[in-house]
């Protein structure tokens, strides 16, 4: 049967849409933060209200689709077989909680693994953008322009300093020239939109050492359609049912970012 992705991608935009008017109207409202495995993993009754709003809807409309979503309302997935989708409902919750804003909806639709649709949406920009296989990306339905190269001494990166201080999962002094070469470094605090201002050509790359599938399901989508690099921090695809680290890049800065910095 043949799949319809303009059906799929129309619901898609409409959900996500209707979501973003959800989480707005609730900024008047008191919300109830929770932590979930430490202090700063936090979860408010936003998060897992806006990811029962998707699948249902998805459930509903697309019976035979399965859904990976970060708060566990989603089905238990250990293969990529058919149609899924991997949801995070607020990426940034603690930017949601501390600022009201730099949050973002992420969901990436994925056909026997391969990402077919990929959305990010600023929901208090009101900035959508969205990707579609072979089609390109776009922000707010204007078409983002294929990304060039750019070398590190003009390249904006966005890199939390947890990275670049005593931390578990990297060596401090890996990253630390990399920050001093680079024209400027930035830190946002969602995943999916630092994944999204990289195809829209905001930012040059970004580099985390542990993110998980629904953190950059739809960013991985919109990047690609626009020519930049999604791997781990070796260079190798990202796993989509587990945890990675995430190097995202403009062509040509990957390269020279992996062998002048990590591999060297």
């Amino acid at each position: 049967m043949q799949v319809k992705w303009e059906e799929i991608d129309h619901y898609a935009r409409q959900w996500i849409r209707e979501a973003g008017a959800r989480i707005r109207a609730t900024f008047a409202e008191k919300l109830t933060v929770e932590t979930k495995s430490h202090r700063n993993d936090l979860v408010t009754n936003v998060d897992r209200e806006t990811e029962r709003f998707f699948i249902e809807n998805i459930r509903k409309t697309f019976p035979d689709h399965r859904v990976l979503g970060e708060e566990g309302f989603g089905d238990n997935i250990t293969t990529l077989e058919g149609i899924v989708w991997i949801i995070d409902p607020i990426d940034g919750t603690m930017n949601f909680v501390h600022q009201q804003r730099n949050f973002a909806i992420s969901i990436g639709v994925f056909e026997k693994g391969v990402g077919m649709l990929g959305y990010v949406y600023d929901v208090v920009q009101d900035e959508l953008y969205a990707a579609r296989k072979g089609e390109g990306a776009f922000l707010n339905d204007k078409p983002l322009s294929p990304l060039e190269p750019v070398s590190v001494s003009e390249a904006l990166i966005s890199l939390n300093a947890t990275w670049v201080t005593e931390n578990k999962r990297i060596d401090p002094s890996v990253l630390a020239p990399l920050v001093k070469d680079a024209r400027g470094m930035r830190s946002y605090g969602s995943a999916a939109l630092e994944m999204a201002y990289v195809a829209a050509g905001r930012l040059d790359a970004y580099i985390t050492m542990r993110l998980s599938p629904w953190d950059f399901a739809g960013g991985l989508v919109l990047v690609q359609e626009v020519g930049g690099i999604v791997t781990n921090l070796y260079g190798e695809p990202l796993r989509l049912l587990e945890r990675n680290s995430v190097f995202v890049s403009k062509p040509g800065l990957h390269e020279e970012i992996l062998k002048k910095y990590i591999h060297h």
